[in-house]
């Protein structure tokens, strides 16, 4: 009996002794209660590390076949969506380079679908049909030529320090507004734009800007053409009593490159290089100063014919721009000139324009 005492008071002894906590046992405490606090810790922390990473590598899986998607449908499918048009404008990937200066892929796809819309409803063309289909190939051939001499011409205005202002591109419009019936609202010429070549505001006056530049680039580095509008101006005031065609034939003996031409009998609203608004500021017989053509084709002195109240007739002399061309076309053929998508070459014989 006295043996079984003492086994109770040892073990109530040892039962107090571990469940008490002292200066001497409170490190023992403290190591336990952390060491249950790791067994919830640790594994959380694992499965949010887990987490970030899967997230980065979803993150970078989903971009590269975005991008892998995007170049295949650029580049191998030319989608020529509004989805894809928009897109380029926001990522501004090149469809071409001119000499180390992109193309700006945004800026094929909008010309390229404004001609693509007046075609199909306008011009009324079977786009699905075989010659519908090479026509479209032609356009692309010409848009993408067209966005090459654009991006050219770029360059070159950043070389020279040429802007061109917001005022001279209203003026384009204004001039286009001017029909033989009055001026068109700029309301009505915007909802007009839009509905022909389905072009917003800012779009249709971003390729006004560009066709700018692209004249503004050509007259800046033709040394040539500029010497010889000198020579036709010089030789003018001096033989004020010669007809523009005796004036030309003998131009043409210091250069071959000097053009005379008559307009026939056109209308007061043509648009012909600026050529018909000039001539109807003069009087009958009157030989115009030395003008820039408004599509950059060189110099011209315009002498008026005779015009009415719906018609114009002028003849003039001109001095060809040459060497933007003649730049260009070194470009190409030294291969400074890369496309990046496969346009197939087409022809417009034969198409049936419905």
């Amino acid at each position: 009996m006295k043996k079984i005492r003492q086994k109770i008071r040892k073990k109530e002894a040892k039962n107090t002794s571990s469940g008490a906590i002292t200066n001497q046992t409170i490190a023992e405490h403290r190591e336990k209660i952390l060491a249950g606090g790791r067994r919830f810790k640790y594994p959380h922390q694992y499965v949010r590390h887990k987490l970030v990473i899967n997230a980065i590598l979803i993150s970078v899986v989903a971009v590269v076949g975005l991008t892998v998607l995007g170049w295949w449908q650029l580049y191998k499918e030319q989608n020529t969506s509004e989805f894809m048009y928009r897109v380029t404008s926001f990522v501004p990937v090149p469809v071409a380079s001119v000499d180390g200066y992109n193309v700006r892929y945004s800026d094929y796809l909008l010309r390229y679908r404004a001609s693509e819309k007046y075609l199909r409803d306008d011009a009324r063309v079977n786009l699905s049909g075989q010659d519908g289909k090479r026509q479209l190939d032609f356009m692309k051939r010409s848009v993408l030529d067209l966005v090459e001499r654009n991006s050219f011409a770029e360059k070159i205005a950043k070389e020279k320090n040429i802007r061109i202002s917001d005022k001279e591109v209203q003026d384009v419009v204004d001039g286009h507004r001017k029909t033989a019936n009055g001026v068109v609202s700029q309301e009505v010429y915007d909802i007009s734009t839009q509905d022909t070549l389905g072009l917003s505001y800012d779009e249709y006056r971003q390729l006004i800007k560009q066709s700018l530049v692209s004249r503004a680039a050509a007259y800046a580095i033709d040394d040539e053409a500029n010497r010889l509008q000198e020579s036709i101006a010089a030789h003018l005031a001096k033989n004020k009593r010669q007809s523009l065609r005796e004036a030309t034939s003998a131009l043409q003996k210091v250069s071959a490159s000097i053009q005379y031409g008559v307009s026939g009998e056109v209308p007061l609203n043509n648009q012909d290089r600026g050529l018909p608004q000039l001539a109807s500021t003069l009087k009958q017989g009157q030989v115009s100063n030395v003008f820039k053509s408004s599509n950059g084709d060189g110099y011209y002195f315009v002498r008026l014919i005779k015009k009415t109240n719906r018609t114009i007739e002028y003849e003039f002399i001109s001095a060809p721009l040459r060497e933007f061309e003649q730049r260009f076309n070194r470009l190409k053929s030294d291969g400074k000139v890369s496309e990046y998508i496969n346009i197939p070459d087409a022809k417009l014989e034969n198409f049936e324009v419905k």
